[in-house]
């Protein structure tokens, strides 16, 4: 028994002992916080300090001294999160995390964006390059002071390279990628439909919503009316199954920003709202920075957030203009059908024939192989790998290709004074394109969009084009003067929230890049139209109204067409009917009905919609692909209730939503065990996870930010929806940067031991507002040259 003991006893011992030296081993991976350290190539001292949260403040006397500081202490707190964001760019996956890795990697290096960023980086004016250089300096400063490998490299059996300038446009290349992610699937499988219907049903299922539209200058679309003639077969008889049915609407999350001038601003300020919508993860996107540092101008204090791996304010401040972002979901790629000769080696350029260029990338994965992969290109773009018409192929036109579609423009926004200056600084600035709102210290507010903007010449941007008569094209991009704009609105509001922006000319230069619905744009129209003044309060009010407006008129469908008395007790549905009467006018995480409402329309759409699903699948597309908003064509087609357009499984239009409410109410019981049990909150939790966790379940609750239910949906302003949500919430008055506010998911660092990796995410989830400043120093840190 003794020697028993002693043995368990030694387990014990050495079990301690072998947590203790994991434990050590972790720490020494963490960021330094206080004291002093050598730097090279810094002209003067810096400080970096940082509050309670770990929200960063760095002052230093030059703008590329804040930069190597900003490098060294990204590096330092969120290394690893850098790494993936330019190997996804890249395609370079594999060699970090294996086989498994290679699908992604063939897909990216469609695009060869380390090359283009190796181009772009040579290109780059001289203050570009200048601060660029500074910043890749520190970032490898930072991850040299390390005292350990990053956590996740110890897990991969991996050591971390160096950061390079090609690395921090890659970065950007990676929101590209994430931001415009249909690269022509759009555009292909909407000239597939136009191609198989008759012209009146093609404008009928492809016309953007004429009841939820917002646009900045108040223009509407005309309703496209249900046509007379018979439905095409190819929409009522299922002849394909579709294994991926759900309506794209039910995916667009975007993002919002709104603010509002003096005129409509308390204290007669303009105050600037912006609220960025993003997969949500472990650690989040943002990373929360004040800058200051003098020169010629005078003093420079800017405060918002930072993108670990570039050396920019994306989001924030600058005392006299404050700027946010949306995505525009416009269109910012075309597809060119390429007509090749019978050998498929060549393709037509006017008179001319002209050979497709063979380039081999070659991808290294972690076990040591190399896969070569064989990209074809045309003087328009890389060749896609979706079928065409036998004797073509289909070229992607991208700006994302072109040497206007990174660049580090944005430093252009940290000097500017006024709106004017900012809107017109916007058409230089190589990034993904954005809605630009802007706000200043006099009291002006102004959007336009920030990004190049392409000339087209010829050709309908929603289809495949022929461009080899030369008459359809790209002619360079509008200059700043052409590029549209809204400036000081006669009623003191602006709001974007990546519907249709603005009518007329404007909107046929933007495009439709896959709008979404306007029911979140005219949400936050509104809210900001109910008040005849707002602070920085109100303006975080309306970023977490949660109200269901838009599923009202699918509320009332159901309650008064589908769940009738005898309907009712045929099928035991008092519980949802009671559920659906009291708790449906909120996304709320307790709120049962909202639930069934939702699903009960999805199910709807999908049940419509499933005969075209189908085909598509067929083709190799989805019906997400489609510049299509279900709703739109849906709600008509329900609503006219014809006969002949009727899905040819059901016999009646009340059968079909019958249908749709039995088989949506029986997957929530199936989920959740009874109606009671499915509540909203239940199906949408945070879901923050890490990269490592899905893949070590077992370290989830050491990675994973705490999970709750979320309040919140894709048609409202308070984006939440099965882990994509507000990755940021931000409300700022430029000159009175005191008065705001600035919370981000998760926390500051990417480090799991790190006191700031959930230091923010408990105000995050309560809809809490953190001030936008920084507050009292808790840490300092000095480098020294």
């Amino acid at each position: 028994m003794a020697r028993a003991r002693r043995v368990l006893l030694g387990l014990l011992l050495l079990a301690g002992l072998l947590a203790l030296g994991v434990w050590l081993v972790l720490r020494a991976s963490l960021a330094q916080l206080d004291g002093v350290r050598r730097m090279a190539a810094l002209s003067a001292p810096v400080e970096a300090q940082r509050d309670a949260r770990g929200y960063l403040t760095i002052t230093a006397e030059n703008r590329l001294d804040v930069a190597r500081a900003l490098g060294f202490v990204h590096a330092q707190e969120r290394f690893f999160q850098m790494d993936l964001m330019r190997r996804n760019a890249a395609g370079e996956l594999s060699a970090l995390v294996g086989p498994k890795a290679l699908p992604l990697d063939k897909a990216r290096r469609l695009h060869r964006f380390r090359h283009r960023a190796e181009v772009a980086v040579a290109g780059l004016p001289g203050d570009e390059r200048a601060l660029l250089d500074a910043y890749v300096g520190g970032v490898n400063a930072g991850l040299d002071a390390l005292g350990g490998r990053p956590p996740e490299y110890l897990l991969l059996r991996q050591q971390p390279h160096a950061w390079t300038a090609a690395d921090t446009l890659l970065v950007a290349y990676g929101m590209y990628l994430d931001l415009q992610s249909a690269q022509g699937r759009d555009d292909i499988a909407t000239g597939w439909l136009r191609d198989q219907l008759p012209s009146d049903w093609y404008a009928f299922l492809t016309q953007h919503s004429a009841d939820w539209q917002a646009a900045l200058d108040d223009s509407h679309v005309t309703a496209v009316p249900l046509p007379a003639g018979a439905m095409p077969e190819m929409l009522r008889v299922i002849k394909a199954a579709c294994s991926d049915c759900e309506p794209r609407d039910a995916r667009i999350l975007g993002s919002n920003n709104f603010a509002v001038s003096a005129a409509r601003g308390d204290g007669d300020r303009a105050i600037l709202a912006d609220d960025m919508h993003l997969g949500l993860r472990s650690p989040g996107t943002w990373f929360k920075a004040r800058m200051r540092w003098k020169d010629a101008a005078g003093a420079h204090d800017l405060a918002g957030a930072t993108l670990p791996g570039t050396p920019l304010l994306i989001v924030g401040s600058n005392g006299q203009v404050a700027w946010g972002l949306t995505n525009t979901t416009s269109d910012w790629a075309d597809v060119v059908d390429l007509r090749l000769d019978a050998a498929g080696t060549h393709y037509q350029a006017g008179d001319v024939r002209k050979p497709l260029t063979r380039v081999v990338e070659r991808i290294e994965v972690a076990d040591g192989t190399t896969v070569a992969l064989e990209v074809l290109e045309s003087e328009w773009g890389p060749v896609l790998p979706q079928p065409a018409p036998k004797g073509h192929a289909y070229a992607l036109r991208w700006v994302a290709h072109d040497a206007q579609a990174v660049n580090l423009g944005l430093m252009r926004l940290e000097s500017v004074s006024s709106v004017e200056e900012a809107v017109t600084a916007a058409a230089s600035v190589g990034v993904p394109h954005q809605n630009l709102l802007v706000a200043d210290a006099a009291g002006h507010i102004g959007w336009t969009v920030l990004g190049a903007i392409p000339r087209r010449s010829g050709g309908d941007p929603d289809h495949p084009q022929d461009w080899s008569d030369g008459r359809t094209r790209w002619q360079g991009y509008l200059t700043a003067a052409e590029q549209p704009k809204v400036i000081d609105p006669a009623d003191g509001r602006l709001w974007t929230a990546n519907s249709r922006m603005i009518g007329g000319e404007a909107m046929k230069q933007l495009g439709n890049g896959g709008w979404d619905l306007g029911a979140r744009a005219m949400q936050i129209r509104d809210d900001l139209r109910a008040q005849a003044r707002l602070d920085e309060a109100g303006l975080h009010a309306i970023q977490l109204d949660h109200r269901a407006l838009f599923l009202q008129r699918w509320r009332r469908l159901l309650l008064d067409q589908v769940l009738t008395a005898d309907f009712v007790a045929a099928n035991g549905l008092a519980d949802v009917r009671a559920e659906v009467e009291k708790s449906a006018d909120a996304a709320r995480p307790d709120a049962v009905g909202y639930l069934l409402v939702r699903s009960f329309r999805l199910e709807v759409l999908k049940q419509l919609f499933a005969p075209l699903a189908g085909l598509l699948e067929a083709q190799g597309l989805k019906l997400a692909d489609v510049k299509m908003v279900p709703e739109t064509p849906g709600w008509a087609l329900i609503q006219a209730a014809r006969p002949d357009t009727l899905p040819a499984a059901y016999k009646t239009w009340p059968e079909l939503l019958q249908r749709a409410l039995l088989d949506s109410r029986q997957a929530l019981v199936g989920k959740y065990g009874s109606v009671a049990a499915a509540t909203w909150g239940a199906d949408n939790p945070t879901g923050m996870r890490h990269p490592l966790s899905m893949a070590v379940p077992a370290l989830s609750g050491w990675l994973d930010q705490t999970s709750q239910g979320m309040a919140g949906d894709a048609h409202m302003p308070r984006v939440h929806n099965h882990g994509h949500g507000q990755s940021e919430r931000m409300v700022v008055s430029p000159g009175h940067e005191e008065k705001g506010l600035l919370v981000i998911p998760g926390g500051q660092s990417g480090h799991p031991l790190s006191p700031f990796y959930r230091s923010d995410h408990a105000a995050w989830l309560a809809g809490q507002a953190l001030p936008f400043l920084p507050g009292e120093v808790s840490y300092r840190l000095v480098l020294k040259p």
